[in-house]
């Protein structure tokens, strides 16, 4: 007579609370479409977590294609680079489908200086060029690499990260996101040319540094 075989109950347990909980732990930056597609209407007079959709007659073809990371950003600013944003701004059949893309462009020496996306995972590739790409852990640990034509890299949500040029030619790169809308934060500009100003004070302790570096640097960016 054949004996059936049983797992260890803890065994049991243990794999039902992983085949239960798992799939619902695993998210995306962006809630889950209820729809095909959700066209934005940035004209919409209410406001909601993301955009309203458009009424479906209004939607059109062209609302599910974009052209603009084609086209080389205008590098001529202090730091060398231009990013060109297809989010869901611009690319409105975006809206709902938690994915963008951006694509930066490098003179030599050029930088995308230290910034966070807050809602978005990043990964990209380097189209052409050589670039140093890093990131900072929470532990203040900096992953850095120099990367070439093909190689790829990946920068968890909310880390602050940056790309130099150091080849000696352009650069680029093509860069995805798990988000509509990822958002940016450029530390520069965030902390030297806010509206209203950060106080000196708070950034002359932080920095540990004189008032008039702080000054300096927020002359620089027009504060």
């Amino acid at each position: 007579m054949a004996t059936m075989i049983t797992s260890p109950r803890p065994l049991f347990f243990m794999i039902l609370f992983l085949m239960v909980l798992l799939p619902s732990t695993c998210r995306c930056a962006d809630p889950d479409p209820l729809q095909d597609f959700c066209v934005t209407n940035l004209n919409a007079s209410i406001a909601v977590n993301g955009f309203p959709c458009k009424p479906i007659p209004d939607v059109k073809s062209d609302d599910f294609f974009f052209d603009g990371l084609s086209k080389e950003g205008n590098t001529t600013n202090v730091f060398g680079s231009n990013v060109t944003a297809g989010n869901v701004l611009v690319f409105p059949g975006l809206n709902t489908l938690g994915i963008s893309m951006n694509r930066v462009d490098f003179v030599p020496g050029g930088v995308n200086p230290p910034h966070i996306h807050p809602r978005a995972t990043e990964t990209g590739v380097v189209i052409k060029g050589r670039l140093l790409v890093g990131f900072v852990t929470t532990s203040n640990v900096l992953h850095s690499k120099v990367l070439k034509a093909g190689d790829m890299f990946v920068i968890p949500r909310g880390l602050v990260h940056f790309q130099r040029n150091v080849g000696k030619g352009k650069a680029l790169v093509v860069a995805a996101f798990n988000s509509q809308l990822p958002g940016i934060v450029v530390l520069p500009f965030t902390l030297f040319a806010s509206t209203p100003p950060i106080p000196n004070d708070v950034l002359t302790k932080a920095f540990q540094v004189d008032e008039k570096v702080i000054s300096d640097i927020k002359s620089k960016f027009g504060s």
